[in-house]
């Protein structure tokens, strides 16, 4: 409780749903169409337009997005695929699903973006792929990427018509954060070759849970084929989806290959057609937000920066970094503000801090500088539900328990 008595409530992260989106899942309800049906498919046309590509593929995750980008493209056994260490298990996980192996780069001092001189030397005839991350809704250097893969493409060695196509390591940008970013006049989607999208609960685009994939239009690839591969690779190799098979005289297909159950159901397109049609406003919001927090947090402290000369971030994440704290002292910061009625978070704890990762032989002490990002990092509540009075009480509490610490 502050001078004044008040003492607010501040979750995290809750999903801005209005009546417009229970509409339309009522819609589809009503409908008769709850699986994949004209909702999906009206969802791919709007995340298409937003991206400027040509196709998008929605799936039942991000993660299911970039793991079937990943075995569309015949990544498996005996490949490598690089990724920063300073994510979350997601952008790992996808390699192991496949069974190649993840290669960690530590991200550059100072930023949560891969180290290009690592990943320069990391690259080798085994790497198929590069996963680079839109932290916080940041778009990634991808043209100092497309750069370095091309400039080490000599290596590659190519299995199948797709990896032939590109001819060396193929981009996929993990931008579960990033939906609606820009950077230099484009729009995060086609910049990389794939662009993986998280419309989970707490993402700042919400299907409650789903995602997407775009791509960049490429010479020697057929775009449609490649939208029909993903189809086929979400819901178990069959070549027809319920709804094609619903037509007059339709029923038969066939499984052309067993794969797999990934898709994005009507239900969870519908909270995302209504989520698109006041998307604009939330992310003006969001930078609204941003811009009181940077100008009423106080101390010697540093935050990402969301808009500059040449980009635009989606404002997924409002993240703080206090140099003068270690793990157990920012830990201690998060505690006394959810004393304070403010709930905080921490992105990432880094994968070689993770069991699952130790268990493959990944040490933290590899990667000092995502280790020293992680450090003192504090997510601060970002999203569209939070008032200016919330914004303030959340500075506030934040300056009042900066000054109790032995941070400056």
């Amino acid at each position: 409780m502050d001078s004044t008595g008040d003492f607010r409530k501040i979750p995290f992260s809750p999903p801005d749903i209005t009546d417009e989106e229970i509409k339309e899942v009522t819609d589809a309800l009503k409908s008769g169409w709850i699986t994949t049906g004209p909702k999906t498919k009206e969802l791919e046309r709007i995340v298409a337009k937003r991206c400027n590509t040509d196709k998008a593929a929605c799936f039942s995750s991000s993660t299911a997005a970039m793991e079937m980008t990943l075995r569309i493209l015949g990544i498996g056994q005996g490949d490598e695929v690089i990724v920063p260490a300073y994510t979350y298990t997601a952008t790992a996980s996808v390699v192991c699903h496949v069974g190649a192996t993840p290669v960690m780069a530590d991200v550059e001092r100072g930023t949560f973006k891969i180290d290009k001189k690592q990943l320069k030397n990391l690259i080798n005839e085994r790497t198929k792929a590069i996963i680079p991350v839109d932290f916080a809704g940041v778009i990634e250097d991808y043209d100092e990427i497309t750069d370095i893969v091309q400039s080490e493409k000599h290596l590659f060695k190519a299995k199948g018509k797709y990896q032939e196509a590109y001819g060396r390591p193929v981009i996929i940008a993990d931008s579960a954060h990033g939906f609606g970013a820009s950077q230099k006049g484009k729009m995060s989607g086609e910049i990389a070759d794939f662009t993986s999208f998280s419309f989970h609960a707490v993402k700042n685009f919400t299907t409650a849970e789903g995602g997407a994939i775009t791509w960049k239009e490429h010479d020697e690839i057929d775009g449609e084929e490649l939208y029909n591969k993903f189809m086929l690779y979400s819901l178990h190799g069959q070549n027809k989806d319920a709804l094609a098979k619903s037509r007059l005289g339709s029923w038969e297909y066939d499984i052309v290959a067993p794969l797999y159950k990934c898709n994005m159901t009507d239900i969870q397109a519908a909270i995302g057609t209504a989520q698109s049609k006041r998307y604009d406003s939330m992310l003006a919001r969001r930078r609204e937000i941003i811009s009181m927090y940077e100008n009423g947090l106080k101390g010697d402290i540093e935050i990402t920066e969301h808009m500059g000369k040449d980009f635009t971030s989606s404002g997924h994440l409002m993240i703080v970094r206090i140099p003068g704290l270690y793990e157990a002292e920012r830990n201690e910061f998060i505690v006394r503000m959810a004393e304070r009625g403010v709930a905080c978070n921490v992105h990432y704890k880094p994968l070689p801090m993770l069991s699952a990762y130790k268990n493959m032989g990944f040490d933290i002490k590899d990667y000092p500088n995502a280790y020293d990002m992680y450090r003192c990092e504090i997510s601060l509540p970002l999203h569209t539900l939070l008032s200016d009075d919330d914004v303030r009480y959340v500075t506030d509490k934040f300056n009042e328990v900066y000054g109790e610490m032995p941070c400056h």
